[in-house]
């Protein structure tokens, strides 16, 4: 761990830094928004803004930096993202913040490719595992750390604003600095997604229902509390409690999906979603009933993004792998823009209760597909754990995936080799 550590500390300290400032402007946006006086469904567009911009980022952040290397866009990306933050609270329209948030989703989605992309190649394949562990987990510092600043400062000011553009512009600093080597990029050709559908139909439908419900807490979370009028200390803490039970749970449900059925447990996870909205709109009048309701979506949500990917690679080649889970990331941002227009039309129709219908519908469809596709098809073969769940966040670009994917094949290599090795010497014996 401190191997890895000492040798993209500078990258990881970075990318804190950049979600921290990240999970504060979409907070922050739909606080400011209902004191604006903007429309729930206005807000919709606004936060779906940040979805289009991050999907065509990530197709496109590849030929960037082929063309002029990864410290140029990340330098260019992350001046862009600063200078987006400062304008929010000086054009203060609705249709300006929704050009704004396609923009910050496209350049977030490059520089997330550019930094995952340099991490990975920082990484040994001793170590891969770590470093994309100790990712994730500072991806979640960085986004709960964001709603604790969230009550340094007036958020119908400027203050809240400069804190991420200052912060974001630091990120970039260590990385900038470092004496890292910057790595040759290539680039996954994804299958197509007819082939992936045809591989896996639950994990394509499960990816698409997903997106929408990942882009329902990211992008609408703080509309709903502010709409229910919660205080901005209580938004904060609502939209923590979504990522602190992604990071609990994380770890014991990849643990799980390599002891059992991976469709069950897709189920019983999409289930326990719906459940968990069902109790948040049935009880959203109790703050601490609202928290429980906000951890069991978040917790069993979050993991679904990695047990979808891992279930789909359950019925692939390892080659395959990497263009499988390109195209699965592509379905899931084609959620992901849905997410916060359907949520705030149904906020709009039938008020702060309709946040939580929207993520209980689609846990429950999820559910039910799975117990569908269960009647279709008999489990796959034995599972080995090492050739199985790997934790990434949604929130991650399709490199970070690759990332994982490429972890993945290399320990189930080894263990093939191991195997074989020890096969080998017991004929002998």
């Amino acid at each position: 761990m401190f191997k890895v550590l000492s040798g993209a500390w500078a990258l990881l300290f970075g990318m804190m830094l950049l979600q921290v400032g990240n999970g504060m402007q979409g907070t922050l946006l739909g606080i400011r928004g209902e004191i604006e006086g903007f429309s729930t469904f206005a807000m919709s567009l606004v936060m779906s803004g940040y979805f289009v911009g991050f999907l065509f980022g990530s197709r496109m952040a590849p030929d960037m930096i082929r063309r002029v290397g990864h410290v140029r866009v990340y330098a260019a990306l992350g001046s862009l993202i600063s200078s987006v933050m400062l304008l929010y609270p000086s054009w203060t329209d609705p249709w300006a913040w929704g050009l704004a948030r396609v923009l910050i989703g496209f350049c977030f989605s490059g520089v997330y490719v550019t930094a995952e992309s340099w991490l990975n190649n920082s990484a040994s394949n001793e170590n891969r595992g770590k470093a994309l562990s100790l990712y994730m987990i500072v991806q979640m510092i960085g986004i709960v750390s964001a709603q604790g600043l969230m009550i340094v400062a007036d958020p119908g000011g400027f203050i809240l604003f400069i804190i991420p553009s200052v912060l974001i512009s630091i990120s970039f600093a260590p990385v900038l600095l470092s004496v890292s080597p910057t790595p040759a990029f290539e680039a996954t050709k994804p299958m197509t997604l007819l082939q992936i559908y045809k591989t896996s139909p639950l994990g394509c439908v499960g990816m698409f229902l997903l997106g929408g419900v990942f882009s329902a807490q990211f992008g609408m979370g703080a509309v709903y509390g502010g709409k229910a009028g919660l205080s901005v200390g209580e938004i904060s803490a609502f939209v923590s409690a979504f990522y602190i039970g992604a990071m609990l749970v994380q770890y014991p449900l990849g643990w799980l999906s390599d002891k059992m059925d991976r469709r069950l447990l897709i189920l019983i996870s999409s289930a326990i979603v719906a459940v968990g909205a069902v109790a948040g709109m049935v009880f959203g009048a109790v703050f601490w009933m609202l928290l429980v309701a906000a951890f069991l979506v978040g917790g069993m949500s979050n993991p679904l993004y990695s047990l979808l990917i891992a279930y789909t690679n359950d019925f692939l080649q390892h080659e395959d792998m990497p263009a499988a889970a390109s195209g699965l990331v592509f379905i899931n941002g084609l959620g992901a823009i849905a997410g916060p227009v359907t949520t705030g039309w149904m906020m709009s129709v039938m008020g702060p209760p309709g946040f939580f219908l929207y993520i209980a519908v689609l846990g429950a469809a999820m559910a039910v597909y799975a117990a569908y596709r269960m009647t279709q098809r008999s489990s796959p073969a034995v599972i080995d754990p090492v050739d199985g769940y790997t934790p990434v966040m949604p929130s991650s670009s399709p490199m970070a995936v690759t990332f994982a994917q490429e972890y993945a094949i290399d320990v189930a290599e080894e263990a093939e080799e191991e195997a074989e090795q020890e096969a080998r010497a017991a004929s002998v014996a």
